[in-house]
């Protein structure tokens, strides 16, 4: 991925431009509120994906962990004028090789449209989906 850098300081993350990108863009996260984002920010690990010579973020997600047996990977977005560069699948390969030395027996994700991506990087369909529930929307 050539051009372009990944970054997990918190100090970089244009919350700005992670709202906008989430709240209008983003199928899943479309009418969040700018508290409710920030907060997520907040208690989250961050990862931006940014241009080498411009330092502009152009990709974001966040992983929801303990550290120790779990980590939830979401809110993946890369802006559209950076698809197709290989930015996604270089950040989430980032977020799998930061995640790997913790010894997590399990990263969870959800997508209605990038499973490809996902799946050249090791993730794979629930083994036992019918295991499984959910508590809200």
């Amino acid at each position: 991925m050539t051009g372009y850098e990944i970054s997990t300081d918190p100090a970089r993350i244009d919350a700005d431009q992670v709202y906008a990108w989430l709240s209008t863009d983003a199928y899943w996260a479309v009418g969040r509120s700018r508290e409710k984002q920030d907060r997520a920010i907040a208690e989250s690990l961050n990862f931006g994906a940014y241009e080498a010579d411009s330092g502009r973020q152009v990709a974001y997600a966040r992983v929801i962990t303990d550290h120790a047996d779990f980590a939830w990977l979401c809110d993946v977005y890369v802006a559209p004028a950076a698809r197709g560069h290989g930015v996604g699948t270089a950040l989430v390969a980032a977020v799998r090789d930061e995640l790997e030395p913790y010894g997590l027996r399990r990263i969870l994700l959800a997508t209605a449209d990038a499973h490809g991506v996902y799946e050249k990087l090791g993730f794979k369909p629930l083994r036992d989906p019918d295991k499984w529930m959910v508590y809200g929307a």
